[in-house]
C-alpha cells in the first residue's frame, strides 16, 4: 500500500539520532481518559475492550490528541493485554481494579497448553486498527504500534490481573524457572509476531513496554527480562531504507540496566523519572536513541513549573549527550492519569518544542 509523505518525521529522525529542528514529544497514555472527548466516545461505545477491539472507535481515539495538540507522532490506542486475550485466557475489566483474567495461567500444565495466536484471525481487530490509523493520519505524523513486555505479561497471566508484590510470578520462576522460561518462550514468540504485523499493517515504529521489569532483582531481571527483550530486539524484523520501523525498549524501574538495554540492538531506549537524562546520556554513550522522562506528577503542577521542569530535562539530555539535542524523544517517565488537565499537556508540548528549538 502506498501511503502518504510523512509531514513531520522528526519523531522517526530522532530515533535514528539525526539532526531535528526541535527535540519530538508524544506521551505515554496520550489517547485516555483525561480528554473529555476520549470520555464522551468510552461512553458511547459501553466499554474500554469495546472501544479496542472496534478499529474505527480505535482510530479515533488515537487521533484525538492529535487535534488538541501538536504532537510528533501517534500511538495506537488499545491494551498490551491484548497478546494473553488473543491465547484464550479471556480479559475482562473490573472498574476500580483493573484487567483480570477468567483463566490465570498456574501450572507447567497451563503452560504447556499455551500457543502463538494466529495474529491475522486472532487480533486482526488490532492489525486492521493500525492501516485505519495509518490512512487517517494521512502523513500528519508517524504512528507508534507496541506491545507488553514477555515478563510484563507474564505478571498478568499468572497472578491474573495486577499485583502489589507479584508473589505468584515470582514463585514460578523460582521454584520452576523452565516453566517459566517455556513461558516467557511462546510469549516472546506471540510479541515479535504480534508487532511485526503491525509493522507490516503501517505501524512506523514499535514500542514494547516492560511495565513490571522494575519489580525483578537484577539478576532475576537479566534472566526472565533482558533475556527476551534482546530476543525481540535481535529477531523482530524492521523493515528497510525509508520504510524501516524503530524498535522502543521502554522499562519502568530500568535504570539499573540502562548499559545492557542499549546494547539489544533496538534503536531507543525509554526511562522513567528517577534516571536523570544526563546521566543516561553518559551512560549510553550515543549507542542509542533515548526517550522521556519528565515525572508524569508534573503534569498536576502550574504551567510555568511545567515550562521550567521541561527545560531542565531538555538540557539534562544536551549536557550529558556532548551539547547536541541529537537522539532525544521527549515522553513522561510513565504514562498519563485520568484527573490531569489538558491544558497543562498543552502547556508541556509548547514548552519543549520552544525550549528546543534550534
Amino acid at each position: 500500500m502506498t501511503h502518504p509523505t510523512l509531514q513531520n518525521d522528526r519523531f522517526l529522525r530522532a530515533l535514528r539520532r539525526e539532526s531535528v529542528d526541535r527535540t519530538p514529544v508524544w506521551l505515554m497514555r496520550q489517547a485516555g481518559r483525561y480528554l473529555p472527548e476520549y470520555r464522551a466516545t468510552r461512553k458511547r461505545a459501553g466499554s474500554f475492550l469495546a472501544m479496542a477491539k472496534n478499529p474505527e472507535i480505535a482510530c479515533e481515539v488515537t487521533l484525538q490528541p492529535l487535534e488538541r495538540f501538536p504532537l510528533d507522532a501517534a500511538i495506537l490506542f488499545s491494551d498490551i493485554l491484548t497478546v494473553p486475550d488473543a491465547m484464550g485466557l479471556g480479559l475482562y475489566f473490573v472498574e476500580g481494579e483493573g484487567p483480570k483474567f477468567e483463566r490465570p495461567v498456574r501450572t507447567a500444565d497451563d503452560i504447556a497448553r499455551l500457543a502463538v495466536p494466529d495474529v491475522g484471525s486472532e487480533l486482526r481487530y488490532v492489525t486492521d486498527a493500525v492501516s485505519l490509523i495509518r490512512r487517517e493520519l494521512g502523513g500528519r505524523v508517524p504512528l507508534i504500534g507496541f506491545s507488553g513486555s514477555p515478563w510484563t505479561l507474564a505478571c498478568y497471566m499468572v497472578e491474573g490481573g495486577g499485583s502489589k508484590d507479584f508473589a505468584r510470578v515470582k514463585s514460578l520462576a523460582l521454584n520452576d524457572p523452565q516453566a517459566m522460561h517455556r513461558l516467557l518462550d511462546v510469549v516472546t514468540d506471540a510479541v515479535i509476531a504480534y508487532l511485526d504485523a503491525q509493522r507490516i499493517a503501517g505501524a512506523q515504529a514499535m514500542q514494547v513496554f516492560d511495565t513490571w521489569g522494575g519489580v525483578l532483582s537484577p539478576a532475576m531481571y537479566r534472566e526472565f527480562s533482558l533475556r527476551y527483550l534482546e530476543r525481540i530486539a535481535r529477531e523482530l524484523p524492521r523493515g528497510e531504507g525509508a520504510d524501516a520501523a524503530p524498535l522502543i525498549l521502554f522499562g519502568k524501574g530500568n535504570g539499573l540496566h540502562l548499559e545492557a538495554l542499549a546494547a539489544t540492538g533496538a534503536e531507543g531506549v525509554g526511562i522513567d523519572w528517577t534516571v536523570d537524562l544526563g546521566d543516561a546520556a553518559r551512560r549510553t554513550g550515543g549507542r542509542v536513541a533515548l526517550q522521556g522522562n519528565l515525572d508524569p506528577v508534573t503534569l498536576y503542577a502550574s504551567p510555568e513549573a511545567i515550562r521550567r521542569e521541561a527545560g531542565r530535562a531538555l538540557d539534562s539530555y544536551r549536557d550529558g549527550n556532548g551539547g547536541s539535542r541529537e537522539g532525544h524523544v521527549f515522553n513522561l517517565g510513565h504514562g498519563m492519569s485520568p484527573d490531569m488537565d489538558p491544558e497543562h499537556v498543552a502547556a508541556l508540548v509548547r514548552a519543549v518544542h520552544e525550549l528546543s528549538a534550534r
